[in-house]
């Protein structure tokens, strides 16, 4: 693989202000190292324990980003450095990264995820439970979280036309969201959605942040 050019080919098809996650999850250090050389500095993990020793062998500039199911007896280990968790899927998760945070002084962007896809095996709020858990108010008391916006994952299918739908809910929901809960609360402005197959329709329906792993570093090993 050459993951400095696959990189490039996706960097020129990024419009202005769309990020770029690189997920590196079960890639070795050398292939992270090799994205890194080439600029990139985000990088997207689902296991906690893995995140952390690639956390200490690599560059400190590196923005770790969490994109998995995140288990709460598993946060303390990378709230001292974690730049963002995407899949935040219940209120009690977000006490306990706010309670975490707070023990290292820190204050973590979250993202809320909502559950866009047919399929059932995918995690994350419906639209009424996150309206519910919103307009219930208790996260604004949680001082060490930061509601940075909205993230999902849409169906595995070849129908484009379902998958566009899928984010174009994720995108509605999010103007919906922001303009009730977040009017004056400039940081909830992210919507991460989109990955190797699906991210040039997440980029048409209003993605700010992709998560790109086979496309750029192969098929996992």
């Amino acid at each position: 693989m050459d993951i400095q050019a696959n990189l490039k080919t996706i960097y020129a098809e990024l419009p202005a202000g769309v990020r770029l996650v690189a997920v590196s999850k079960f890639h070795p250090k050398e292939a992270l190292m090799e994205a890194y050389r080439a600029g990139q500095r985000i990088f997207g993990e689902s296991r906690v324990q893995e995140m952390t020793e690639k956390h200490d062998a690599l560059p400190d500039d590196i923005q770790w980003h969490f994109i998995g199911h995140l288990q709460t007896n598993k946060i303390k280990y990378m709230a001292p450095y974690v730049a963002m968790i995407h899949g935040v899927d219940s209120y009690k998760l977000l006490v306990e990264i706010d309670k975490q945070a707070a023990r290292c002084g820190r204050v973590i962007p979250c993202l809320l995820q909502l559950h866009i896809a047919r399929e059932e095996t995918k995690f994350g709020f419906s639209f009424d439970e996150c309206n519910d858990m919103l307009a219930d108010g208790g996260w604004r008391s949680l001082t060490h979280v930061s509601l940075h916006g909205v993230m999902g994952m849409a169906s595995n299918t070849d129908d484009t036309e379902q998958v566009q739908r899928e984010f174009r809910s994720l995108h509605d929901y999010f103007l919906e969201a922001k303009e009730r809960f977040f009017a004056d609360y400039p940081a909830f402005s992210e919507i991460s959605m989109g990955m190797s197959h699906d991210y040039p329709i997440a980029l048409r329906e209003g993605a700010t942040m992709v998560r790109i792993g086979t496309k750029i570093f192969g098929e996992r090993v």
